[in-house]
């Protein structure tokens, strides 16, 4: 019945639809600027941290807890987005993340942020599955790769702007301040989340029923096996390298074989005992999933050695600012914004992707020849143009390789639709896996050489411990010490930057026996024809684009 309050033109139920989306969308991607942010903000600051709180040796946990947490949490999040709601799942992570983030800039030693790291990284693991799922949920298949390129771009802003805004806060207000500062963001974000989620019809279908059943298929086995696997690793080589220990001794040997003994049982759990494996070994006896999630680790363990060394090389081996240090790492995150997108335009153009892909591996290894050979002890003086130009477009073919777009693709197209989830789990296990090896491995290797190289230049054995456990100890010494100094520091992540020139070969050589599968425009279909790299196929079809 029409009223003096009946509008002339009724108001369309999609003009509504389309605001909430919007609200939805920017709630999203605020988190996934906090998340890019919180990374090169931390890996900026890690030596003004660890030699504000005098610990510079157990700086690399910094990075390495939140990773571990990170690796253990995410293949459970996906599940829990199903048995618990969307809105739940996202609403825990993303509270755990923010509380735990702010609990970070009022801790007052190295151990306190180590475990408020570790605790932000369960909530960081949820905010980014879950917020694919949701993003899943509200767009069209055909849609999604423009939607993710734009959540690429603003993860390349927040890593543009975290780098040098991170080193601008140490220099000013305090690290402290790099944690805190993030609360808004988050805020506002969890707010979006929590009023424009609507959950899909399987999960309001589910809601209080089956829950204990469906929480009983978690893999929890086979995730705490594998943290403690590699937790029990990572104390074995900190034990070597950074403590100094013989390889004997109980500390070193004992955390060791623990380890190995874990990765049994965890290999053991996911092959017999486990109802839904994170890590289902059948996928990947096949040969395009295992080497696609051996090129996911590979360049997950570069990508993070690079994020966390190259401020360490600019703050202790040239004695520059963090600022300084952050402001080199803004080209890297602008060319993985670019390289995203590029990688997606490629595939919907072309409907391949293997050969792209391979000829941006060997551009990583290109792009990694360069600035690891300059930067070293008998190249003091190389202009800082030079760095800024060889390290981004590191970042640009880095992201086209290893870009999100293309992992699906392979998934999509590879497996049936009832295996995509699982392959999809494996892909975000060995990529935070990578993660957390990249972190801890390079920063044992550096503490160890880097204490070898001080021991053989400077006699005096406080000092050597007070520049392990501080770099900005190095300003305060004399001049001769003080080249020493960042001599020992030169030669020790010249050596780091070596290794990663192996990894890149080795991104290029783990993509070459990729089979590569057509991309029609169709939305659903059977998994395609593989073809062989060299020749491939016309024919095939792709479960989703």
């Amino acid at each position: 019945m029409e009223t003096e309050r009946t509008p002339l033109i009724p108001k369309r139920p999609e003009d509504a639809s389309r605001r909430d989306f919007a609200l939805l969308l920017t709630g999203i991607w605020s988190l996934i600027f906090i998340g890019s942010l919180d990374a090169t903000i931390v890996a900026t600051l890690i030596s003004t941290i660890g030699s504000s709180l005098e610990s510079m040796q157990l700086s690399s946990w910094i990075g390495t807890a939140y990773l571990l947490s990170l690796c253990a949490f995410t293949p459970l999040y996906g599940a829990l987005a199903n048995i618990l709601g969307r809105r739940p799942s996202m609403l825990f992570a993303g509270t755990m993340f923010g509380v735990f983030t702010a609990l970070c800039g009022l801790t007052r030693n190295m151990w306190q942020l180590v475990a408020c790291r570790a605790l932000a990284g369960l909530g960081g693991s949820g905010m980014t599955v879950v917020g694919s799922v949701i993003l899943s949920d509200s767009v069209p298949l055909k849609s999604r790769g423009l939607y993710q390129g734009f959540a690429n771009l603003l993860f390349g802003l927040g890593g543009a702007v975290g780098a040098p805004l991170g080193g601008y806060l140490g220099d000013t207000i305090g690290w402290r301040a790099a944690f805190l500062c993030q609360s808004p963001f988050l805020a506002y974000g969890l707010l979006m989340l929590y009023l424009k989620i609507r959950e899909p019809e399987l999960v309001l279908n589910a809601a209080g029923t089956g829950i204990f059943a469906k929480l009983k298929r978690i893999d929890y086995a086979g995730s705490a096996s594998l943290i403690l696997a590699l937790l029990t690793f990572l104390l074995g080589m900190h034990f070597k390298s950074t403590a100094g220990y013989d390889w004997d001794d109980l500390r070193v040997w004992g955390f060791l074989s623990t380890a190995a003994v874990l990765a049994c049982l965890f290999i053991l759990v996911e092959l017999k005992f486990a109802a839904e494996p994170i890590m289902p070994i059948t996928i990947l006896k096949r040969r395009t999933p295992g080497f696609v999630a051996l090129n996911n680790f590979l360049i997950a363990v570069l990508t993070f050695s690079t994020l966390y060394n190259t401020p360490l090389y600019f703050t202790a081996a040239r004695l520059r600012t963090s600022a300084d240090a952050g402001a080199h790492l803004i080209p890297n995150s602008v060319f993985v914004a670019l390289g995203s997108l590029l990688a997606g335009w490629y595939m919907r153009k072309t409907g391949r992707y293997w050969k792209y892909q391979a000829i941006s591996s060997l551009f990583i290894v290109a792009c990694e020849l360069d600035p690891r050979f300059l930067v070293s002890p008998s190249n003091p003086d190389t202009p800082e143009w030079v760095l800024y130009i060889t390290l981004g477009p590191s970042g640009l073919w880095v992201r086209i390789g290893a870009d999100d777009d293309i992992g699906r693709t392979h998934r999509k197209v590879s497996f049936p639709r009832d295996d995509i989830p699982l392959a999809t789990g494996i892909s975000y296990l060995f990529r935070t896996t990578g993660q957390v090896l990249g972190v801890s491995l390079s920063a044992a290797l550096t503490q160890a050489l880097l204490a070898r190289n001080l021991r053989a230049r400077i006699p005096d054995e406080d000092i050597v411990a007070k520049i392990l456990d501080s770099t900005a100890y190095i300003h305060t010494l004399p001049e001769d010490l003080q080249e020493k100094a960042k001599t020992s520091w030169a030669l020790a992540l010249r050596t780091i930057f070596y290794c990663q020139i192996v990894l890149a070969v080795s991104i290029f050589l783990s993509t070459l026996p990729i089979e590569e599968y057509s991309l029609p425009d169709t939305v659903t279909a059977e998994p395609a024809k593989q073809t062989a790299p060299a020749e491939p196929d016309t024919e095939g079809a792709v479960d989703e684009p």
